[in-house]
């Protein structure tokens, strides 16, 4: 939370401690938001629902990783009366690529904050469990270095 503080976030909500639907109609006034980004991996479908529900505007979009195979009992009907733009976010473009180097460079964000943990070679087992918040604590992104 401190880092996403860090990097620029004028709010952060622990969804492990706070209702996030609740705090983030708190934090627009109970308007709600305008674009959702699904970030998360793996997490199954309730980030998603929880950016149906938080898009309490007409026209809002959600960008979604779509990793999951089926959608059961999907909430078509908030995505009608809602007029919600659903848009994927798998692949990317060469342009793509230049705007992430050139954020890169520019120092604008103290990037290096985000890359908690190296590992070498060996530790690859541990070094994914712990992304996934089942090795070692607090690992927000691990790079791994063949040399270490």
């Amino acid at each position: 939370m401190e880092v996403a503080k860090t990097l620029g976030a004028d709010y952060v909500v622990d969804v492990e401690k706070e209702d996030a639907l609740a705090r983030t109609m708190e934090i627009t006034g109970g308007k709600g938001v305008d674009v959702v980004l699904d970030c998360t991996t793996g997490a199954g479908t309730m980030p998603v629902l929880l950016g149906i529900d938080a898009l309490k505007r007409k026209d809002g979009t959600i960008v979604v990783q779509g990793e999951l195979a089926e959608f059961p009992n999907f909430p078509l009907a908030k995505i009608t009366v809602k007029f919600i733009t659903i848009k994927s976010a798998r692949g990317h473009s060469y342009k793509a690529c230049e705007l992430a180097l050139q954020q890169l460079v520019s120092h604008r964000f103290p990037l290096e904050k985000i890359t908690t943990h190296t590992f070498g070679l060996k530790d690859v087992d541990l070094a994914i469990r712990s992304v996934g918040g089942q090795g070692l604590p607090d690992v927000i992104h691990a790079s791994l270095l063949p040399w270490k």
